[in-house]
């Protein structure tokens, strides 16, 4: 996912100069080919975040198109301030780059784990707030934040995301996208890095619950959530009408996130149960692999399936 978001902004700066990368001192090896096809229309701010979205405003309200990267426990965490008060409060359309969101990081600890990444951005006005969850999507991600006349922030979990989809998706802001059919009883809406595990778990739902109930279920359909905010209510809606429980998938705090986004509005238009599959209210006991922590917070496919038997 991340080389994908690099060609696609190489590819979009060289058709438009207006485009510049602002970077914290991150992303060396990832900007490489961005340097030297757009040397003019790249600044390493270093180590120093809130003044550089201070410089991503300066450089908006100049007619340019700035994109600010690092990683998501600095951009937003460390930035909020700067966020909201240079960027949304003005309107700027800056793009935000949050790389290793979730525990990626995991060996390096709390501190560089973003889990509230999008529960604080939802908050403040005007700002688009994107999950991407493989190369495809992030890259109409990116097109739909060139666009905008107001700010985006785009999250990038895993690297290494498995493809979900065949070509690109036309989902526009807000919209979830369809990825496959299933029972009507139940309905897994996920973002990032939890749609591949949201697919994996829906193929070994039947053979699981038909064991377990001595009765065939079938699978359970998914559905991607590539826009956090805002979110398209009618067809949330839609969506909550067909199934007696919508499970959501994230990567992120139980609190803030997707989650809490479907339950708002299924609670205000539609009486469906909403169960919020994420990190609970605490941070990682221990420094490990990426692969440990997400056993740790419940979050691998047996884990899961052991949630969901339980509703």
């Amino acid at each position: 996912m991340r080389n994908a978001f690099s060609r696609a902004l190489i590819a979009a700066a060289k058709s438009d100069d207006r485009i510049v990368l602002l970077t914290g001192d991150h992303g060396y090896a990832l900007f490489d080919e961005f340097r030297k096809a757009c040397p003019e229309q790249y600044i390493n701010a270093g180590v120093a975040e809130q003044n550089m979205v201070g410089v991503a405003a300066g450089l908006a309200k100049g007619g340019f198109k700035p994109f600010v990267y690092g990683l998501s426990a600095f951009i937003p965490i460390r930035v909020l301030e700067q966020i909201k008060l240079d960027i949304c409060y003005e309107q700027l359309p800056v793009v935000f780059i949050g790389d290793g969101a979730g525990v990626v990081y995991s060996t390096l600890g709390s501190s560089h784990q973003s889990t509230e990444d999008m529960a604080v951005l939802r908050a403040i006005p005007h700002i688009n707030i994107f999950s991407p969850c493989d190369r495809y999507e992030m890259e109409q991600c990116i097109n739909l934040a060139l666009r905008s006349l107001q700010p985006s922030y785009i999250r990038m979990g895993r690297a290494d995301l498995p493809q979900i989809h065949s070509l690109l998706p036309n989902f526009q802001v807000g919209e979830l996208c369809h990825i496959r059919d299933g029972t009507n009883k139940m309905c897994f809406i996920a973002t990032g890095s939890m749609v591949s595990t949201a697919i994996m778990v829906s193929e070994k739902f039947s053979e699981s619950f038909s064991e377990s109930f001595s009765e065939k279920f079938d699978k359970v359909a998914v559905w991607s959530a590539p826009c956090i905010k805002p979110l398209a209510i009618k067809q949330v809606i839609a969506i909550a009408q067909s199934y007696e429980i919508l499970v959501t998938l994230e990567e992120h705090s139980i609190y803030g996130g997707l989650g809490s986004a479907i339950a708002e509005i299924v609670a205000e238009y539609s009486p469906t149960r909403v169960y919020r599959i994420g990190i609970k209210d605490r941070f990682s006991k221990l420094c490990g692999s990426y692969q440990y922590l997400i056993q740790e917070h419940n979050l691998d496919i047996d884990s899961i399936l052991n949630t969901i038997q339980h509703l």
